[in-house]
C-alpha cells in the first residue's frame, strides 16, 4: 500500500500502533467514520498486514489511525 506508514516500537507490548494514512478529502474521511469507503479498505488491509507479520495479536491492542483533511482549494472569488 503506497502512502501508508506504520510505527511499531518494540519496547512495550501494550503501546499503541500509529498508522498514518496521510491527507484525504472530507468525503473519504466521512466514509471512514461510518466504516465504509476506500480508506476503510486501507485500514483493514493494514491491520491484516500487521496481524500476519506478528506485530499485533489477533485479539487486542490499541491501534491509532491518523487521517488529515486536505485543505480546500479556494477560487478567485471566496464567498460566491
Amino acid at each position: 500500500m503506497a502512502g501508508v506508514t506504520t510505527e511499531t516500537p518494540k519496547t512495550d507490548k501494550t503501546s499503541p500502533i500509529v498508522v498514518d494514512l496521510g491527507k484525504h478529502r472530507r468525503k473519504a474521511i466521512r466514509q471512514l467514520r461510518r466504516g465504509e469507503g476506500p480508506l476503510m479498505d486501507d485500514v483493514r488491509g493494514c491491520v491484516e498486514e500487521l496481524r500476519s507479520a506478528g506485530t499485533i495479536a489477533a485479539t487486542a491492542q490499541p491501534i491509532v489511525i491518523v487521517v488529515r483533511q486536505r485543505r480546500r482549494k479556494r477560487g478567485m472569488f471566496p464567498g460566491f
